[in-house]
Formats: C-alpha cells, structure tokens, sequence
C-alpha cells in the first residue's frame, strides 16, 4: 500500500466524487438535504401558522390580507426545513484489513464515508463520524462547515484495522448517547454475532433514527475464489485452517447466504436501510445506487 492510496482525497479520488456529485445531485437534493423537519419556526415555503406581530419582525412576512380584516398586525410562521444530521459509523476492527484488490475493505469503507461526507458538507448538512471496534475509537464533533471534512478524514486515518468487533454493542451506545435524531449510515463487514448486530440497529431505529447499512466485502469472502492447498488465518481469533478450498467452498458459499438473509431481512423488518458492496464496486457508482435506493423510497412513503 503506498502512502498515496492512504489518502482517502487523493486526486483521483476527488475526481470520481465530483462525477458522482454531477451524476447524483438532482436525487442528492430531493433526498438528502431536509430529510427530518424540525420543530423550530424559520424561513421555508410551509406555512404553519399565524402569530402576532413584534417590534423587530421582518415586515416581509406580514399578512397583510389579515391586517385588512382585522386591523391588526400579524406575520406567517413557517416550519423550518433544517439541514440533515448524519453520523457516519465506520467499522476499524481487523477483519477490515482484508483485501486483495488496491483498497482493503477498510480503505474502501473509509472512501465512501469521505465521499458521503463531501456531498453532505456542499449541500450544508451536518456530519460527523465515529470509528469503531469493540470500542469507539474515534469521533468528530458534529459540524455543517466544508473545512471539518478535514477533520473527518483524519480520523478515518488514526487507527488501523484492529481488534474484534462488538458492533451491536457500540449501535447501543451510538443509540443512548445521540440526543438528536439524524441518519446513522453503518459501513462495516458486519462479521460478528448477527442476533447482536441487529439489536443493536433496531435500538438505533426505535430511538428514531434513520439507519442506512452498507455491508462492505471483498470479492474473496463472496466468491471464495480459491484453488490448491491454502492456509487461512483468523484476523479476529487466533485460529488458522489448513485445508483444500475445493471442498469447503459449497458449505462456504451456503453458510455465507443464510448469514446474509439473516441481515437483509432483520434489517427490512426493522426498517433499516441496506446495501451489500463489493469492494471491486467504484465507490461514486456504491454511492448513486444508494441514493436511488433512497429517492425510491421516498417516494414510496408518500
């Protein structure tokens, strides 16, 4: 891995987000900023009510059609479309250092919740990030300025893939120490216990938040690949297994889909948004597909 790849902005990488901004931001628009209206009065095009008018009111915002019949004076109250919340959540244990391809998953995942918090900074919404293990071991301050992207990015790159995951235990945590509701966007391999990954996201949903899982895996652990004699090492337990992949490949393969059925479908009962994304997938198409899935969805609920 050269030092450049490490650079989740590299140019090239800049040059494929802002394909995916052009590509995307008709549906950006329409799905992403706004999604959650707030309690709080402001300027907006949704009118919800009249009240009396004050020294100091903009005049601009006087119903004068009211003052007419009445003669008094009072001004139009709008509900305030405020910008999203979102924390990205992204997963550093070590079964995130796997990878044959350029990016290892962890690079990969940390590329898409770089190229997610760009597009959220240009529309004004408000991000921070969290990184993960079996502790949290990094985060950001939530922030609606393009120069936190820095920041964001840099806690990316503080840790290397390491240790087990506990991931339905930090969702929990996630869950109990969010006052505001927002957009939980998980981007993790999601390779631990799946009855405790799904506790935890459906806490994060009954505390109403919005939750959008992108499962990332290599094209190793969904093809199992291999061929002749081989010896796999746990990343996450001390165990290794010396074996022949040919004979373990159909018990792999069916293994694997029943784990995956599991998540998808605790997921589509919870409500929980999900995507599976190969890491051989360009990260700015991951990401339009999401935000299709999303517009879709929108409208769907109305």
């Amino acid at each position: 891995m050269t030092p450049a790849s490490k650079q989740y902005l590299h140019p090239e990488a800049v040059r494929r987000i802002g394909r995916l901004e052009l590509r995307a931001r008709h549906i950006v628009e329409g799905v992403l900023s706004g999604m959650h209206r707030s309690p709080y009065f402001g300027q907006s095009v949704e009118f919800l009510q009249h009240r009396q008018y004050a020294p100091g009111d903009d005049l601009r915002h006087v119903d004068w059609k009211v003052w007419a019949k009445q003669d008094r004076l009072y001004v139009k109250q709008f509900e305030e479309d405020t910008n999203l919340r979102c924390t990205l959540l992204v997963d550093v244990s070590a079964s995130m250092a796997y990878g044959q391809g350029p990016l290892n998953k962890y690079d990969y995942a940390a590329t898409l919740a770089t190229s997610l918090a760009y597009l959220l900074f240009k529309q004004h919404d408000s991000v921070a990030a969290l990184t993960f293990a079996d502790t949290i071991r990094d985060r950001t301050p939530m922030r609606n300025v393009p120069a936190a992207l820095a920041g964001i990015v840099g806690c990316l790159d503080a840790h290397q893939p390491d240790h087990k995951t506990d991931a339905g235990a930090i969702f929990q945590e996630v869950a109990e120490t969010s006052a505001r509701r927002g957009l939980m966007v998980v981007i993790s391999d999601l390779l631990a216990a799946p009855e405790s990954t799904l506790r935890g996201l459906r806490t994060l949903r009954q505390r109403g938040h919005d939750v959008l899982v992108l499962q990332v895996l290599d094209d190793d652990e969904l093809d199992f690949p291999f061929d002749g004699p081989t010896r796999f090492e746990g990343l996450e337990l001390p165990r290794h297994v010396n074996c022949h992949p040919r004979t373990l490949r159909a018990g792999y393969l069916q293994a694997l889909e029943e784990f995956l059925t599991t998540l998808r479908r605790g997921c589509a009962r919870d409500a929980v948004d999900y995507a599976l994304v190969r890491t051989s997938q360009p990260f700015d198409a991951a990401l339009a597909a999401f935000l299709c899935r999303r517009e879709a969805r929108r409208r769907n609920v109305r």
